[in-house]
């Protein structure tokens, strides 16, 4: 069963075409890892997933919802869908806990002892049930990112979307994040991870997706699209990424 089935679709900014013509399924349960050069497509694909970026044509279906038709609930899809971005986008002004209760008492009519035991069981998850009562400037930034994780799991997704979750964290910081995305992995949580952390996509991806300028370069298991590229382009990628310094 595909959780996310994309057809022929394209995304312009003006003139500048970033998207041209992305075929692409996500099944159920499945980790599938984005990766690519800078300015390829690879975020603004996952963007359109939630209707972040409007295709300018195309179909996207998730869940068997066509989320591209025009008269969709777009609020209602969302509500099945957890994004966690570079920037951990927390209310500063709010503890933890509350960063974590506030969509699901806004957004699902939780009420609050519900939203408040659904809040920490995610903590716990996540590692972080002591700072609960934290605020995010107490935090690390891999602390912080986790709470971002645990505020999208706390919404009940069937698909969580990750948009190069460890490139802003210090280097030391990045371990426990991607521990937790490998957590979420072993348990069965559908997801699609544009990531440059090459180690945890050919050790947790179901699939790897190499894109550049716009298209799907290579699409396959991890020990061929990165142990064994068959495209000249995927090649001159990972040698860059895998030996910088050569």
């Amino acid at each position: 069963m595909s959780t996310v089935e994309i057809r022929n679709l394209r995304k312009s900014f003006g003139k500048l075409e970033v998207l041209k013509g992305i075929d692409f399924t996500v099944e159920a349960g499945q980790v599938v890892c984005v990766i690519g050069p800078s300015g390829s497509g690879k975020s603004t694909l996952l963007r359109c997933v939630n209707l972040l970026e409007r295709p300018t044509s195309g179909r996207v279906v998730v869940d068997d919802t066509e989320i591209t038709d025009p008269d969709v609930d777009i609020d209602a899809v969302r509500r099945r869908l957890g994004m966690v971005f570079q920037q951990f986008n927390l209310f500063p002004h709010l503890t933890v806990l509350r960063n974590v209760t506030i969509a699901q008492e806004r957004v699902l009519r939780r009420g609050r002892a519900e939203a408040e035991r659904i809040a920490r069981e995610n903590l716990e998850r996540v590692g972080l049930g002591e700072k609960a009562d934290a605020f995010p400037a107490q935090l690390s930034g891999g602390q912080q990112q986790r709470v971002a994780i645990a505020r999208a799991l706390a919404m009940n997704p069937s698909l969580m979307l990750f948009d190069e979750p460890t490139s802003a964290l210090d280097p030391e910081l990045v371990g426990d994040v991607l521990g937790v995305m490998r957590e979420l992995a072993g348990d069965g949580m559908t997801m699609m991870v544009v990531t440059h952390e090459m180690n945890f996509a050919r050790e947790v991806a179901d699939r790897v997706v190499f894109m550049d300028q716009g298209v799907i370069v290579e699409d396959g298991p991890p020990e061929q699209v990165i142990v064994a590229p068959r495209h000249a382009r995927t090649r001159e990628f990972l040698s860059r990424v895998l030996h910088p310094e050569g």
